[in-house]
């Protein structure tokens, strides 16, 4: 639900829009948690933006 949600908002404004944080405080992202417990999922800041720039690298051959 999570990864799905990030990919939804990232097809929609672009990885810019999901590499700030802050995104996690609209919909869809409000409904699955405070930004500090969606980042829990991901096992901390660190990983949550790594796995943006992995996201971008699968879908868009991006460094």
């Amino acid at each position: 639900m999570r990864v799905k949600a990030l990919l939804d908002k990232y097809a929609d404004e672009g990885i810019e829009s999901i590499e700030d944080l802050k995104v996690l405080t609209v919909a869809p992202f409000d409904r699955l948690g405070t930004p500090m417990e969606i980042i829990k999922h991901f096992g901390g800041k660190k990983q949550y933006l790594a796995a943006i720039q992995e996201l971008a690298r699968e879908l868009y051959g991006v460094s």
